[in-house]
């Protein structure tokens, strides 16, 4: 697999200073109230100059899977970071402080902060930072709850879409989530972030619009249910392939006659109504009153119909019921008129299927076997139900080159101290083996020599390596302005999205305990973390 920088090597660059945040409420008043107190403080202090360094991270793999994405709206956020006279105004209201203060908020920018970061689409495991964000401790401090709210769902549902790529194979998902998704914003992080985790197309007309994904959709039960029969029709013509104009609907009638079906008419005229005004794009719901005694046998009439005139039907779709048993009977009688009227293309037709489908519900069908061809995913898909927040966070590791950790009676929650770079080792199969996380001071690793790798917190737990190949995984995104070249096309990082999770071996992909992957450290960073632990842990006296 190429590295990062061969995958992105021929995009269009899309130069940063054109940057704003996609959601207007964006802005440097995106906060919590805590983090405005802490930076007073710090200012009060004299020490809001403080050089920083902050790791934003998460301690457990989503979904108990074994991936995450990052995100690029960070710089977004960045390149426009400021307190407008508004929020000063709104903010001398609410916080108790000397003028000056607000001068310094007035005057604040980002021109001091450095941050690294992981390329957007890659594959992301616990502890490895997403980002290192290194700066003047206050203004380090004010970015911490923006960054996080907009890594946090972001990565969320690009893994969980996913996780759902993973269940389905090759199979084509649409998302339909806009509907069910908390809140607008919601909805177009969900459309956009579910593409790059490998949906194929959106039913979000706007998320199409302004990150060029592909739209998808047909018509809702409503449409049926608004026809009683073919009189409600106003033309009962189409014009065939050749542009000449020809009487359809009796063809229709007469075709449901030949082939014995008793359907339900208004049924049969949403589908004719559907075929007229689409129909090199007939695909339609068919289980608003029968699936398989209505719905299929009007779709198959309406079908021929188009094939006799030029057109090739796309498919029908299942919203209810026993999604195994209902696909696989449609795709038999499908396939049986298409022997009997010798229209071998009306088999080529799709079967999509919806129905509060989840991660679960899609194992399932693998198992039972199924012919459905697309999955309509929403409600699972965009509120993440199975896992409903990441649970990034953002930890302070050094201050003024001095290594800080934060020390917990639960050890997941020990945090690695230090300034860290981070390496991703390949072994000989060309499969990652181990993630390491090593002061940024240190030597890189290097291809051929053997490393130690030890577990951040218990001691029995190392191993030896010898990587064929290493790839840096942080990259400088910011340097007091946006790190050029460019950014990348959303089509760009979902493939390089699908190219992150093939390159990971099956078992730690696989639904059922995957096999955990391993992040370590250097010998010398485990020598700070637990020299630091005791250091910061108090000395029980027992009297």
């Amino acid at each position: 697999m190429n590295t990062n920088q061969d995958s992105f090597s021929n995009c269009n660059p899309k130069f940063f200073h054109e940057l704003k945040p996609t959601n207007h409420f964006v802005n440097a008043l995106l906060t919590d109230l805590y983090q405005l107190t802490m930076a007073y403080c710090y200012w009060k202090q004299g020490r809001h100059e403080d050089q920083a360094v902050f790791d934003l991270f998460f301690r457990k793999c989503p979904f108990d899977g074994e991936f995450a994405a990052s995100l690029e709206e960070c710089v977004r956020f960045l390149a426009t970071f400021q307190f407008t006279e508004s929020d000063i105004q709104f903010l001398k209201n609410v916080i108790q402080a000397e003028e000056e203060f607000f001068d310094w908020l007035r005057n604040l920018d980002v021109s001091q902060v450095v941050v690294y970061g992981v390329v957007e689409g890659s594959v992301v495991f616990p502890l490895v930072p997403l980002l290192r964000v290194e700066g003047p401790l206050a203004v380090c401090q004010l970015l911490e709850t923006t960054l996080l709210n907009l890594i946090n769902y972001a990565s969320l549902v690009a893994t969980n879409a996913a996780r759902f790529r993973l269940a389905v194979g090759e199979k084509s998902l649409l998302e339909f989530g806009l509907r069910r998704a908390q809140g607008a914003d919601g909805g177009m992080s969900a459309s956009r972030y579910t593409y790059l985790g490998g949906f194929d197309a959106t039913s979000n007309v706007l998320a199409s619009k302004l990150f060029a994904i592909p739209c998808s959709g047909t018509h809702a039960h409503s449409f049926v249910q608004t026809f009683s029969d073919c009189s409600q029709l106003i033309t009962t013509k189409l014009l065939d392939s050749n542009r000449n104009e020809r009487e359809f609907v009796q063809l229709v009638l007469e075709t449901r006659e030949k082939l014995g079906y008793s359907t339900n008419q208004g049924e049969l005229a949403a589908f004719i109504s559907y075929a007229q005004c689409f129909p090199d794009k007939f695909l339609v719901l068919v289980d608003t009153y029968d699936t398989l005694g209505s719905g299929v046998p009007n779709f198959i009439c309406v079908a021929l119909c188009l094939l006799e005139f030029g057109y090739k039907p796309l498919g029908i779709r299942l919203d209810s019921g026993d999604l195994s048993y209902l696909s696989k009977a449609a795709r038999k009688e499908i396939s049986r008129i298409s022997r009997l009227t010798g229209k071998s293309e009306l088999n080529q037709v799709k079967i999509a299927a919806s129905n509060d489908l989840n991660e679960a519900t899609l194992l399932s069908l693998q198992q039972q076997g199924h012919e459905i061809d697309i999955f309509g995913i929403g409600t699972h898909l965009v509120t993440c139900q199975q896992q409903p927040a990441l649970g990034c966070v953002y930890k302070l590791v050094e201050i003024n080159r001095q290594p800080r950790i934060k020390v917990s009676e639960d050890i997941s929650k020990l945090t690695i101290p230090c300034s860290k770079n981070a390496y991703r080792l390949y072994g000989k199969e060309g499969y990652p083996l181990v993630d390491l996380l090593t002061l940024e001071t240190e030597e890189a690793p290097k291809v051929g020599d053997k490393i130690l790798c030890r577990h951040p917190y218990v001691e029995r737990k190392r191993c030896l390596i010898v990587p064929t190949r290493i790839e840096p995984l942080l990259k400088m995104i910011w340097n007091g302005k946006p790190v050029e070249p460019c950014l990348y096309p959303l089509s760009q990082l979902r493939e390089f999205c699908k190219q992150e999770m093939s390159c990971l071996r099956e078992d730690h992909r696989r639904f059922l305990n995957p096999t955990p992957y391993k992040v370590s450290v250097s010998q010398t960073l485990f020598d700070f973390i637990h020299r630091l632990w005791l250091e910061e842990t108090p000395i029980p006296e027992l009297i």
